[in-house]
């Protein structure tokens, strides 16, 4: 008995020990060992991105080894200063380069880094740099978001251990106060910084760009160079000198290193491979195409379907698809008219700085006719700055002594700019078509220039039911300016080339052969969105979305339909969909009147001209509170709305306030409370834009 005691003893004992190795190596493999993959895997994609591009000669590095450590090329190039970005648009990449170039005229060399590109682990070493500092260029999007290339650096932040100690910093952030997260972003970076031990230079700065964010960013901009020259003892330079932040390099160039429109990756447009994102959108072939306006309508509306089978791209109901759009030919043509140049050399701006992270304004080399077409924004209204940068390109003296008043910040101005520039919708043609004697050199032009970003649809389909297509709606935008041009939306004025052009064709089939310049394709991307249906299929849902607004949720009600025609448990799907007239401008009548016939839809429309007194989806929501909060406290109720945030968004957010308060014996702070609440739990989202 004693033998087999001391047997089984021995053997618990052995048993413990080989059980908890197992759970240690365990422990290791499911928790530690993914973050440090993770990790790994993602430094690996940034280092082969990286030497791809030097490969492929997009920003050929001029003998310097720093690319892996921001810190390490700031030392390396003496500079003292660096500006991060987090930008959606390229507005805040625009005031980031900005402020760097500005740094210049203070003695101070900078240098302009995107996060998502950097070991933000590194901000600490900053410290050790006399006399260092850090600038942040924060733009918030959706409901309080960090912008893609910022949201690693965002996380990273709110993980605790950070230490940040005597970091010497400065915020400005990016927002609209349309939304109810106005400058989320900035807001949190600026106070968690301050947490960790930061030393902040100049108050957080809030640009609106439901207002004037120009102004905003030039107000601020004066204060925090007052503030960085009193602490730093530097002299200020207000007017200063332009510096060129690229250099022109002359060809001849090897052919198989021209970019011919590529975003990314050179020659990706001739072979496609996986996976498909910002970096290397998708060109998808445009299977079909219609209009959704009545021909008696004055406006347009379009409806296309992009084709994505063999491509993995895998999307959701209520996803975003972002489009890469091209400047009409007619635009590029004139600038090339207007300045003499051949539009078809092939030229390359090369940062003048060795130790920059970017090392090209846009990928180069290209022709001119290139960067114009695919690369650059000739369409927006050019800021302050770009008009102060040519100005000393204009011969004639009064038009100097304009373009050098807007470019000011005095309030002669930006009363001038504003009268100018933003009110009578002003492009870099119309400017140098109405200033004759301003001729800059196209180069610098191009360097000026802000980059042509992709415009972003939310996605009018359900995978469930259009698994191998995306479907995009929208409204063409074509108007006369005050200067009685013609002003045209930029991804718009594509899809309305591209439908007139083919109108009568058929899209049943199309060639596998196209590339990046035939228009039956357009390079897209997938960008994911919170703006979910709930995971419970017989919770109930009401969408509000007039006009375009309803593009997301044509696909929550497709998808709602799939599962009801599969026999699961479909909840009350109601919609308040908004238009003008009945007979002009009402989206996927036929579509919506069948849902409705399936009886998987309850539809309430506001035909807002087709009677006297106008009447908007935020009537009818008014005039069935009663039930809308019924649907909301007692069934769970989830509400989503899409469209324009100024006004709709804002008034359907009061109006919900409203029917809690008399429908659900709130006061007004209560009832305030029970909507956020709302908002946090998921049970209302906004798809919106100003």
């Amino acid at each position: 008995m004693e033998l087999f005691s001391f047997v089984f003893t021995s053997f618990d004992i052995a048993t413990s020990i080989v059980l908890l190795i197992i759970t240690l190596i365990g422990v290791y493999w499911f928790w530690l060992k993914p973050r440090v993959s993770s990790l790994s895997k993602s430094n690996d994609v940034k280092d082969t991105l990286r030497n791809f591009k030097i490969e492929n000669g997009v920003g050929k590095a001029t003998g310097t080894t720093h690319e892996g450590s921001f810190v390490d090329r700031m030392l390396h190039s003496k500079k003292q200063m660096v500006v991060f970005y987090g930008s959606q648009t390229g507005t805040a990449e625009d005031f980031a380069q900005r402020i760097a170039k500005q740094a210049k005229r203070y003695g101070i060399s900078a240098a302009v880094c995107d996060p998502e590109e950097c070991d933000m682990e590194e901000l600490q070493r900053l410290t050790t740099i006399d006399k260092h500092l850090a600038l942040f260029c924060l733009a918030t999007y959706g409901e309080g978001d960090p912008t893609d290339n910022a949201q690693e650096f965002y996380e990273w932040l709110r993980e605790d251990g950070r230490d940040l100690n005597n970091l010497h910093y400065a915020v400005f952030g990016l927002g609209n106060k349309t939304y109810e997260h106005y400058n989320a972003v900035g807001k949190y970076v600026d106070k968690r910084l301050t947490e960790l031990g930061g030393v902040r230079v100049c108050e957080l700065g809030l640009g609106d760009d439901d207002g004037n964010i120009e102004d905003d960013f030039m107000a601020w901009a004066t204060i925090f160079w007052q503030n960085v020259c009193e602490k730093y003892e530097l002299v200020i330079d207000a007017e200063g000198s332009s510096m060129k932040q690229y250099k022109l390099v002359d060809g001849p160039f090897s052919s198989e290193t021209v970019f011919t429109g590529e975003i990314g990756r050179l020659k990706s447009y001739e072979k496609q491979k996986p996976p498909f994102d910002i970096r290397n959108p998708y060109l998808a072939p445009v299977i079909a195409s219609r209009e959704l306006f009545q021909k008696d309508c004055a406006r347009s509306c379009l409806h296309l379907e992009l084709d994505i089978s063999n491509t993995r791209i895998k999307y959701e109901a209520g996803d975003h698809v972002a489009v890469f759009p091209s400047n009409d030919e007619i635009l590029v043509n004139r600038i090339g008219e207007l300045l003499n140049v051949n539009l078809d050399e092939v030229i390359s701006l090369v940062n003048v700085d060795e130790d920059a992270q970017k090392k090209n304004p846009f990928p180069c080399p290209c022709s001119y006719r290139t960067a114009l077409t695919y690369y650059l924004d000739l369409t927006s209204m050019p800021n302050t700055q770009i008009l102060k940068e040519i100005a000393q390109y204009a011969t004639d003296e009064n038009e100097k002594a304009l373009l050098t008043l807007m470019g000011s910040y005095s309030e002669e101005g930006k009363i001038k700019y504003k009268e100018w520039i933003l009110d009578s919708y002003r492009s870099i043609v119309a400017i140098l078509e109405d200033l004759s004697s301003l001729k800059p050199p196209l180069d610098h032009l191009c360097e000026l220039l802000p980059r042509l970003h992709p415009r972003y649809y939310s996605i009018s389909s359900s995978p469930k039911v259009h698994p191998t297509s995306v479907h995009i709606t929208a409204i063409i935008v074509h108007f006369e300016t005050p200067t009685k041009r013609i002003a045209k939306g930029v991804a718009t004025n594509c899809f309305k080339e591209f439908h007139m052009k083919h109108q009568a064709l058929s899209y049943t089939v199309h060639n596998e052969e196209n590339h990046c310049h035939i228009p039956d394709r357009f390079p897209i991307y997938i960008r994911k969105s919170t703006f979910r249906l709930p995971f419970k299929f017989q919770i109930p849902i009401i969408m509000i979305g007039p006009g375009t607004g309803l593009a997301p949720f044509r696909g929550f009600i497709q998808e709602r339909n799939h599962f009801k025609t599969q026999g699961k448990p479909v909840g009350e799907t109601i919609l308040y969909y908004g238009c003008r007239n009945r007979t002009e401008d009402y989206l996927y009548e036929e579509e919506l009147n069948y849902f409705v016939n399936e009886k998987i839809l309850e539809l309430h429309v506001a035909f807002s001209r087709d009677q006297e007194e106008k009447i908007y989806v935020t009537h009818l929501l008014k005039g069935h509170g009663q039930r809308i909060w019924k649907l909301i406290k007692e069934d769970s109720a989830s509400l989503y709305v899409c469209g324009d945030a100024k006004n709709m968004a804002r008034d359907v957010h009061s109006i919900l306030i409203d029917i809690a308060q008399a429908h659900g014996n709130m006061t007004s702070e209560q009832a305030g409370t029970f909507v956020k609440e709302l908002t946090q739990k998921g049970r209302y989202s906004q798809d919106v834009w100003s």
